[in-house]
């Protein structure tokens, strides 16, 4: 069968799969035999790279740093069609995920970052419909306060979310410790309600974000987080809608203030700014920068002290 080659058929047929299990880079040991199991290989002047299961390479005690997904283009791409390549590893890079492609006869091969496969898949699902005659529309983003209902959904899709440390770039061994936080601010004191945001698309939770309250000294203040959204739409603007969903009810609820830890160069974008800029302390000293505070429409300024989380917090 002869392969494909204008290059917008081929976009709107790719259909990616995602094929079972984890798979990673190997340098092969010069002079050992081959084994089954090993489902690329690569020769170099310094030396042969295989791909392999994970679970084969741990078993040979083989060295490895990157674990990968494998996505298979399920249309039957010519070796000699132009262009296929270039727009699907755009398309991964505008999201920020890495990607490394393996050509076969028969079809185009991608290994992605293990935590970034759902939202590779989606990106390439996108992909598809843009190029296809009948784009799929986006659906509708609902924003609304948690119920308990949605808390199995809330801890799955949390457990995803931080599957991949957000501090080491290393997957997770175990439930994450954001899960576990989690259940404990559900039924802990500083539990406030109308602060436990879900997002929702076509009826099913993706993102979650949940405020506690806080204090630095007497001064009740939120405290924001975890907030997590499935790794699939990741980079959708999920997250960011859920933080202006808390502002927002902050500011209605007369709140003074938000306080979290996470990645200046994002959060600033907010208004987030370092708390110590504030005259905050982080409760730890090493958070430095990382640790911000978001005055609202009533701060009350002169404020100094420690902020202090919710128990569940004091006790990871």
């Amino acid at each position: 069968m002869t392969g494909e080659k204008d290059i917008r058929t081929l976009l709107a047929s790719i259909h990616p799969v995602l094929r079972e299990g984890e798979y990673v880079y190997v340098l092969w040991p010069y002079g050992r035999p081959l084994v089954p199991g090993i489902e690329a290989a690569v020769r170099e002047a310094e030396g042969l790279t295989v791909v392999l299961p994970r679970a084969e390479a741990d078993r040979l005690k083989l060295r490895y740093d990157f674990v990968a997904a494998w996505i298979t283009l399920q249309v039957h791409s010519s070796l000699e069609a132009v262009g296929l390549t270039a727009a699907v590893s755009a398309a991964l890079t505008d999201a920020r995920i890495s990607c490394n492609v393996l050509a076969g006869f028969h079809h185009d091969h991608l290994l992605v970052p293990v935590a970034d496969a759902d939202r590779a898949l989606e990106i390439l699902h996108e992909l598809a419909a843009q190029s296809s005659d009948q784009p799929a529309p986006a659906p509708a983003l609902v924003l609304r306060t948690e119920q308990s209902a949605d808390r199995p959904a809330i801890l799955e899709l949390t457990a995803a979310a931080f599957s991949v440390s957000p501090a080491t770039g290393l997957p997770v061994d175990g439930e994450p410790v954001e899960v576990g936080l989690l259940k404990q601010l559900f039924d802990c004191d500083e539990y406030l309600p109308e602060f436990s945001i879900v997002a929702e698309q076509n009826g099913e939770v993706v993102g979650h974000v949940i405020s506690t309250r806080g204090w630095v000294g007497d001064l009740e203040l939120l405290g924001l987080g975890p907030i997590g959204v499935v790794p699939r739409l990741q980079r959708h603007g999920i997250g960011s809608a859920l933080i202006q969903e808390t502002v927002a009810r902050a500011n209605a609820a007369g709140e003074r203030g938000i306080a979290l830890l996470g990645g200046p160069e994002y959060y600033s974008r907010f208004g987030f700014v370092p708390s110590v800029s504030l005259g905050i302390d982080p409760p730890t000293a090493e958070w430095g920068d990382s640790f911000q505070v978001l005055p609202l429409a009533v701060w009350p300024g002169g404020i100094h002290g420690t902020f202090r989380y919710a128990a569940p917090f004091e006790r990871l």
